[in-house]
């Protein structure tokens, strides 16, 4: 025996049983370790491919020029092809409603977190309204991607000045 160990092999003095456990033991943590590699694997690549951006982007030139382009062909029509809005945006209509407001910094988009602009982009504004307030703001959870909308998302924030972009970010949740 040298040092507690037969043959300077550790595992060598132990019981057959104890070796066997210990051997499923072992066998267990690479198991183990392999199966939660595979799993954060699988987790990336599947975020990747199908979850698409959870956040807008505006440092993302492919998600702004994607963006763009929806907007153009979704959202000009009502929020102006400058993102200006409609006139008196604040104003109701006569059927309650208000005009679509601006989403450049004269707005008040960059006053509320990318997941609740997401969030009413996708189900629409009365889904997200109380009772009492009238939302003309339609969903687009029918028409348009997630990907899409956090697409249109980015390219709204690329379009505000850079204190503005930095003030709304404070509203996010920081990133993990």
């Amino acid at each position: 025996m040298v040092g507690g160990t037969k043959n300077g092999n550790p595992s060598a003095s132990l019981s057959p049983q104890v070796r066997i456990i210990m051997g499923n033991w072992r066998n267990r943590v690479i198991i183990g370790a392999v199966i939660a590699a595979v799993a954060v694997v699988a987790f990336a690549y599947g975020r990747a491919i199908f979850g698409g951006p959870h956040r807008a982007d505006a440092d993302d030139p492919e998600l702004v020029a994607l963006g763009k382009a929806v907007y153009a062909s979704h959202c000009a029509e009502c929020h102006g092809a400058n993102l200006e809005g409609q006139p008196d945006w604040r104003r109701p209509l006569e059927d309650g409603t208000l005009p679509a407001p601006p989403h450049d910094a004269s707005g008040h988009t960059w006053h509320h977190a990318d997941q609740l602009l997401f969030d009413y982009t996708k189900f629409g504004g009365q889904a997200l309204a109380p009772p009492t307030f009238q939302s003309a703001m339609p969903g687009f959870e029918d028409l348009l991607s997630d990907r899409e909308i956090w697409a249109v998302l980015s390219f709204i924030k690329s379009r505000w000045p850079a204190h503005v972009r930095a003030r709304q970010e404070q509203m996010n949740p920081r990133r993990g």
